[in-house]
């Protein structure tokens, strides 16, 4: 089967309780002409009705439901695997609060069909109303991260605009109960690193939206800057058995690139 053939992607976008950007973030991705499926996490029965009037309008949009929030990996993992069950080889995961740019989805798929065994993880370029808080402190995860991985490339841990080949996706989080809430993100980034997936980094526009533009974040400091340390401290571990793996996995592509 050749490369071309065995690719087959989709827009994944879980969500729980989006508010109305949810509309505009399905729209502005529709032009790309790819299935869009969403996986509402548990949302309220207003969005429950919001979200099946948009697959009721636009024939490409799937909506799968979690009767209740269960978190974004959770949501993720329902709609990788059902996914899989489907045919499709690779997802590319947005959020549904308009932050992620859905005018760079084409590129991105473009870049994943070139590299169908690579991650394409989308490096926030942060416009000037972007919270100095969360620009700063995601600083922390990064370096973590790259840490864990010995510096395996992973320009951003936290940005969740990302093209996934499905496959290994499934694999990694098949492999532990955690990286089912907002640790989805990084946690998924290193294990994919650990499993000798590429990380192919390519810039992208991050937009924040105020209640006044109908903004919406579950974005909670304590607990989820909580929930980060344990993920990092597990991955920590995890690290440290796996460092002579990574060393000659590193050696191993310095020799073949000279």
């Amino acid at each position: 089967m050749s490369t071309a053939a065995a690719f087959n992607p989709l827009i994944l976008i879980p969500c729980y309780n989006p508010g109305r950007r949810i509309e505009t973030t399905v729209r502005d991705a529709s032009p790309a002409g790819l299935p869009i499926w969403i996986v509402d996490d548990g949302s309220d029965d207003q969005t429950h009705r919001r979200l099946t009037g948009l697959s009721d309008q636009l024939p490409e949009v799937t909506v799968l439901r979690h009767e209740e929030n269960l978190g974004k990996g959770a949501a993720v993992l329902t709609g990788i695997q059902a996914a899989q069950a489907q045919g499709y080889t690779h997802a590319l995961t947005m959020d549904a609060d308009g932050q992620h740019p859905a005018e760079l989805i084409p590129g991105f798929i473009t870049t994943a069909r070139a590299q169908p065994k690579a991650m394409i993880l989308g490096r926030p370029v942060f416009s000037e109303e972007a919270p100095t808080l969360r620009v700063q402190g995601r600083k922390i995860s990064n370096f973590w991260a790259e840490l864990e991985t010995l510096w395996g490339g992973i320009g951003d841990s936290l940005f969740g605009f990302r093209v996934y080949p499905i496959e290994p996706l499934i694999t990694v989080m098949r492999q532990t109960r955690w990286m089912r809430r907002f640790d989805f993100d990084p946690e998924a980034a290193v294990r994919l690193v650990w499993l000798g997936v590429p990380a192919i980094n390519v810039d992208a526009p991050v937009r924040y939206f105020d209640a006044e533009a109908d903004g919406v974040s579950h974005f909670r400091y304590g607990r989820d800057n909580r929930l980060l340390i344990w993920m990092h401290l597990r991955l920590l571990a995890g690290f440290l058995r796996r460092v002579p793996r990574l060393i000659g996995r590193r050696l191993h592509d310095r020799q073949a690139a000279t």
